[in-house]
């Protein structure tokens, strides 16, 4: 037994003697580690330049621009640019997202900083759940630096778009100037062709037809109210002819003769001459000379008077005749003055008579020209209908060409800075509370693993020394 014991001391000594060797180097080996970690961190923070960060934000308007345009007897016409946001499709803000980080954007922002496109960056850009807001940052050396970057981004992006509108408008105008182009001409021919048959017609407007079928109307009445009023006439004439005791014939014999200046100085002659023979009778016998005298000249008178009715009458005349043509059965001025008014009615009655039947063959005139006018009518609003329809094609064109250009924003919508770029009063990176706290995470984690480490073989060699053989003592 005494020999066990000795034999196992030398075993006991040599375990010793490993354990204090292996211990030692699990510190050694966490030592290095943790220097060389700490060492890491702190050389990142003396030698990694600061980094400020300057952030922004951009909105877009989301309401589109209308624009309805009212043309007078042609019809009407609108324009509209439609919301960026009215379909679901597309985002414009990806668009805009993408020509942030295009390197001919940054190229442009870089050359106004002066600075090469490395050094400028890339932003970052957050596009906003249910909102038009672009959220945007961009890194630098000093806060007046980035502040500055950013300034040019939103400059630059401002003026890639207003390139890219340019363009766009360009190539549309092209499409728009050969469409208005084959408007006018449309309107041009339908023009020439409505004013060579207006020429070759003579229906110079719509209105004209209508216009004339007035007048028709217009001179129907006139008639109408002419015939009453030659009826009107006809009936005192006749009335007058009554009273005088003439026929129709006779009154007109009498107007012949009394439009005759030889004859009614020959009637005033016998008339004077047969008054005084009259006068000389109560005074002298037939034989007197100057019964006789007067007599004679009666006579003379007499004769001359119905001679001259012979040739304005054209017939044999009688004297009786004439005297009851020219006194009738009485005299005096009541007779002279209807017969006057005879003379009047029936001056009045022809020009009834003949307005009467310039009017009829007036309005016969007009309604053969009313009849033509109606067939033609057809052709000319067909005609005017075409070149209504061509004026309207073309003023809606020429109208939506004219909004189309002011509405720059269609394909490119209308973006503005929501909050200017911000100027960062401390650097974002790198942070020394992060580092060394991430720092200390990885020293513990370091220390925590070389001691599991250590601990797992220390536990494997108790278990082997507990399965060798007990050392005996008395």
């Amino acid at each position: 037994m005494t020999e066990s014991i000795t034999s196992g001391l030398p075993n006991l000594a040599k375990l010793g003697k490993n354990s204090f060797l292996r211990y030692s180097r699990y510190i050694i080996l966490g030592v290095v580690a943790n220097v060389l970690l700490w060492g890491a961190a702190i050389s990142y923070l003396k030698k990694t330049p600061p980094v400020y960060i300057s952030k922004w934000a951009m909105i877009m308007p989301g309401n589109g621009l209308g624009v309805n345009v009212n043309l007078a007897d042609l019809g009407q016409t609108s324009a509209s640019s439609s919301s960026p946001f009215g379909g679901t499709s597309m985002d414009p803000r990806a668009n805009y997202q993408f020509i942030l980080t295009d390197e001919s954007l940054l190229e442009i922002a870089a050359t106004s900083q002066k600075i090469p496109i490395s050094k400028l960056g890339k932003p970052k850009v957050k596009l906003v759940d249910n909102t038009s807001i672009m959220e945007m940052e961009i890194g630098a050396r000093t806060p007046e630096e980035a502040r500055d970057n950013a300034t040019a981004i939103i400059t630059a992006l401002q003026s890639r778009l207003n390139m890219l509108r340019a363009e766009e408008i360009d190539k549309r105008g092209e499409n728009n100037d050969v469409t208005l182009k084959e408007a006018r001409e449309k309107l041009q021919i339908a023009q020439k062709r409505l004013s060579a048959y207006k020429a070759s017609s003579g229906l110079s407007s719509s209105n004209q037809v209508g216009e004339l079928s007035t007048n028709i109307e217009i001179l129907r009445k006139q008639k109408a109210e002419l015939s009453a009023q030659k009826e009107l006439i006809s009936s005192r004439f006749q009335q007058l002819s009554d009273s005088l005791g003439l026929t129709v014939p006779e009154v007109s014999d009498a107007f012949i003769l009394h439009a005759d200046r030889q004859f009614l100085q020959n009637a005033k002659d016998y008339s004077e001459a047969n008054t005084s023979l009259t006068v000389l009778l109560a005074k002298w016998d037939v034989n007197h000379p100057l019964v006789v005298k007067e007599a004679a000249r009666q006579k003379s008178a007499q004769t001359a008077m119905i001679s001259r009715a012979g040739e304005l009458l054209r017939k044999e005349v009688k004297p009786s005749y004439i005297d009851h043509l020219v006194l009738g059965d009485s005299s005096g001025s009541s007779r002279e003055n209807l017969f006057r008014d005879l003379i009047a009615l029936d001056s009045d009655r022809q020009g009834a008579i003949a307005q009467n039947q310039a009017l009829e063959e007036q309005i016969f005139q007009l309604e053969d020209r009313l009849q033509s006018l109606v067939q033609k009518q057809v052709v000319f609003d067909n005609l005017q209908r075409e070149v209504q329809i061509a004026e309207a094609v073309f003023a809606s064109t020429l109208a939506k060409i004219n909004l189309a250009k002011s509405d720059i924003f269609t394909a490119y919508p209308l973006i503005q800075v929501l909050s200017k770029p911000s100027l960062p009063d401390k650097k974002s990176s790198p942070q020394p509370t992060v580092v060394f706290l991430g720092t200390g995470i990885g020293s513990i984690l370091v220390t925590t693993g070389l001691v599991m480490l250590w601990w797992r073989k220390e536990i494997k060699q108790k278990v082997g020394l507990g399965k060798s053989k007990p050392v005996e003592v008395i």
